[in-house]
């Protein structure tokens, strides 16, 4: 891993209508449009859609390298987050994140551990760590 700080760069562009293009270097462009719930289309990635979907990604791989260093050999994990944005102080934001971790793990893996991991992993996403929202987990493990 590289010594910190880390630097992200991403650019936003767009006309007066239409898609907004969301570019990295080095990374395929993204067309974001507003969710329907803010009068958009709801057939492409929102700016919400993308902050929900940074939460699952980053459990994910976060775990994935727990899991590593932990010595925990798992099969599968599906993470599904349920983001809840309202007007908190006049101020529409997200208040809360509900992540549901199921976990797949070789019979004979040690179920306890494999939860310590995933709830290791959610206290140490830098994501959900850089948010204000609540964070509750929900874990799910079993043999496959």
């Amino acid at each position: 891993m590289q010594e910190f700080p880390h630097h992200y760069r991403v650019a936003a562009r767009a006309d007066q209508e239409g898609d907004v293009e969301v570019t990295a270097e080095g990374l395929d462009t993204i067309a974001t449009a507003p969710p329907r719930q803010f009068d958009g289309p709801g057939d492409r990635w929102s700016p919400e859609d993308l902050l929900v979907a940074a939460v699952a990604d980053c459990l994910v791989l976060t775990f994935r390298a727990i899991a590593q260093h932990g010595d925990l050999d798992w099969q599968h994990l599906e993470c599904t987050v349920d983001g809840t944005l309202e007007k908190a102080d006049g101020v529409p934001r997200f208040t809360a994140f509900e992540v549901r971790a199921d976990l797949v793990i070789p019979e004979g893996e040690d179920r306890e551990k494999a939860q310590r991991l995933l709830e290791k992993a959610e206290s140490h996403c830098l994501v959900t760590a850089s948010l204000s929202g609540e964070v509750t987990l929900e874990v799910n493990v079993s043999t496959g």
